[in-house]
């Protein structure tokens, strides 16, 4: 169906007719000028984040269930790397003519599979056209306790440093996608020159080879925000004195981390916590996994700083692996390698506004 069969109210209504209220303190979704929301003795979070077709994903291998899966969910991980805890998302698209009603349907069910998820409420936000693809714009917004929300800013001399999950998957799933999508154009290519329609027919159905592989597809094109972390960690009563969540590579975030508080850190190499697959994918890459794991970026995963008073506790926590610890600022930021010479940290990880 054509979406100018249906114009951008009939759009809106088509999409977000059947949604269901799920927070008290969403007191009117979508359907006036604004979304009204209470929040009374709360501490209001609010998350912004703009995906570019070109730029944050490319559709030749992300369909557009998983876009609005992983749209919601980089904004969802963001209140909760401040120990809040999300309540409503505002979403807003700019499309261009190729796209049909159906696919919009398609983002949607991604989009609210990722809410339900996390009993997030999609409460508004706009559509218009665009000349150049598809372009997303997601507000998710939060709520925390004023003494639970935890900053970049707390972190403390001596603090534990510790990340969720694993490291790099994303990021070599990019690089699998990547290589394989090369391939594609290659043998097109090639097939065109040579004036081989058998041979064009059949790349119509090309499929890459991504057996072995498949935990670093859904790393890239499905991740997960580490609410059930953060739930963990309250149940064993350990607050973070700073968190954030790993979306532009680890050394990115520490030190992102470190210039807030005013600190140094000593991260170990040995302990970067790495899958299986992320290692075989970087050494059939000739790349450096250690290199991949702070600095791939879109892992989704927590960072975060606790008093070395809470050892005991954070040290037994399932999917929680400590990597270091901050010091003081004069120490510098560091990697200490396997064989124990020191590196200093550097920013290599995501930068869109350096890609221009």
């Amino acid at each position: 169906m054509e979406i100018s069969q249906l114009g951008e109210f009939g759009l809106i209504r088509h999409l977000t007719d059947d949604l269901k209220i799920k927070n008290d303190s969403t007191r009117l979704g979508v359907g006036d000028d604004c979304a009204v929301m209470h929040y009374p003795d709360k501490e209001v979070l609010v998350t912004t984040d703009m995906l570019m077709e070109g730029v944050h994903f490319d559709l030749t291998y992300i369909d557009m269930q998983h876009l609005g899966y992983k749209s919601a969910m980089v904004n969802i991980s963001d209140i909760f790397a401040m120990n809040g805890t999300p309540r409503q998302m505002v979403v807003s698209l700019a499309v261009s003519k190729r796209f049909k009603v159906e696919d919009l349907e398609q983002f949607y069910t991604g989009l609210r599979y990722a809410c339900d998820k996390w009993g997030v409420d999609i409460v508004g936000g706009d559509t218009t056209s665009s000349l150049t693809g598809l372009a997303i714009s997601i507000t998710c917004i939060g709520e925390a306790n004023a003494s639970d929300v935890v900053y970049r800013s707390g972190a403390k001399d001596t603090d534990l440093i510790c990340v969720t999950g694993d490291l790099g998957a994303a990021y070599m799933g990019l690089q699998l996608l990547e290589r394989e999508k090369s391939v594609y154009y290659q043998q097109v290519d090639e097939a065109r020159k040579a004036g081989n329609k058998a041979a064009l027919e059949q790349l119509a159905h090309f499929q890459p080879d991504f057996a072995g592989k498949e935990y670093l597809i859904q790393r890239q094109i499905m991740p997960e925000a580490r609410g059930d972390i953060i739930a963990l960690l309250r149940e064993h009563g350990i607050r973070p004195t700073s968190m954030m969540d790993i979306s532009d590579g680890l050394s990115s975030e520490l030190l992102h981390i470190c210039e807030r508080s005013g600190c140094g850190c000593r991260v170990f190499e040995k302990n970067i916590p790495i899958d299986y697959q992320t290692a075989v994918m970087a050494e059939e890459l000739n790349m450096n996994v250690t290199t991949c794991a702070l600095n791939g970026g879109e892992d989704y995963e927590l960072l975060f700083t606790v008093s070395i008073g809470d050892y005991d506790k954070v040290d037994k926590l399932e999917g929680v692996r400590l990597i270091g610890h901050i010091t003081d600022a004069s120490l510098d930021k560091m990697l200490v390698a396997r064989d124990g010479s020191e590196f200093k940290l550097q920013a290599q990880g995501w930068n869109p506004l350096k890609q221009q």
